[in-house]
């Protein structure tokens, strides 16, 4: 597994290795071991599976506060979508910054989002379906969001009018949000 960092300490693009012959390839898509080698050694609880119908759906930018945070390691299994991580420690030389990284199936990468990042995405095909590991299960207390077109934020994710959720469409902005993650100093 080739794994490379992004401008955002701590998200990391993962891409498995793929063998192929004349019936397709296989991959491994995860490795506890192999995230250990690497440094990774974090503990998966809940695997999560969406399916978007509409090209242009987009989904966050969510968080789940501690103490229920969770680590996810995303991909996307059918179509494409634009992964987006946003700094979200209070304090972080980074904070409000983001990067987004296009996960196909067809090219295999994941995206690590770690604690303290926002996570959204948007599919770049109609049928996307995208699946994700969480290092804990989902606390509907502790979930929260922030307003995917906040312009302090300012992602630019090709797209002016998004299909959203109701809850992500009231998410309020970065300035008025709780800030329940602190920046450690690298951490």
């Amino acid at each position: 597994m080739r794994i490379e960092d992004t401008p955002l300490p701590g998200v990391l693009i993962l891409t498995p290795r793929r063998f192929g012959d004349a019936r397709g390839w296989f991959m491994e898509t995860f490795s506890a071991s192999r995230m250990a080698e690497a440094g990774l050694a974090l503990d998966w609880v809940q695997d999560n599976h969406s399916f978007s119908a509409q090209k242009g759906t987009l989904r966050g930018l969510h968080y789940q506060s501690p103490p229920r945070a969770q680590d996810k390691l995303v991909r996307c299994s059918r179509g494409a979508i634009l992964d987006v991580a946003v700094d979200f420690r209070d304090g972080s030389p980074t904070f409000g910054k983001w990067v987004g990284i296009e996960l196909t199936a067809e090219n295999g990468r994941q995206l690590l989002v770690p604690k303290g990042f926002l996570h959204g995405f948007v599919t770049l095909t109609d049928g996307t379906e995208v699946q994700y590991k969480c290092s804990d299960v989902y606390a509907p207390d502790c979930d929260g969001a922030v307003r995917w077109d906040d312009p302090q934020i300012g992602i630019d994710w090709g797209v002016s009018a998004p299909v959203l959720s109701d809850k992500d469409a009231k998410a309020p902005l970065l300035a008025d949000a709780p800030r329940p993650f602190r920046w450690e100093g690298g951490k």
